[in-house]
């Protein structure tokens, strides 16, 4: 992102903490990590062997969590943009081009 000129924070106040924080567009950016905040859930929580109800509950609850700060942020006016870690790994210039058109249309 910062090579196409995006200049961002990484601290925030905001409900959630942001991982990225475009305070000028009132735009921020989720990194969400693909186990911890269930990617892919409905089969995935089929896989689960060992300590299932603790582990399908604290992911259940990361998810309803995520929603919770979507709901929030937006209440406050902001937009929030999240990507899954896998996505950002298979293609960083298209997620930061994404970034980047929302950004542009929130400025017009």
């Amino acid at each position: 992102m910062w090579s196409l000129g995006l200049r961002y924070r990484r601290k925030s106040r905001l409900p959630g903490k942001p991982d990225f924080v475009f305070a000028r567009n009132k735009t921020v950016v989720f990194v969400d990590g693909d186990f911890w905040h269930g990617k892919d859930w409905t089969p995935e929580k089929a896989k689960f062997k060992n300590n299932r109800d603790f582990w399908i509950a604290k992911i259940q609850r990361n998810i309803e969590r995520d929603e919770e700060v979507n709901k929030n942020l937006k209440e406050l006016g902001w937009h929030v943009i999240r990507f899954w870690e896998s996505d950002i790994k298979k293609s960083p210039d298209l997620c930061a081009q994404q970034v980047l058109n929302v950004l542009k249309g929130r400025l017009q």
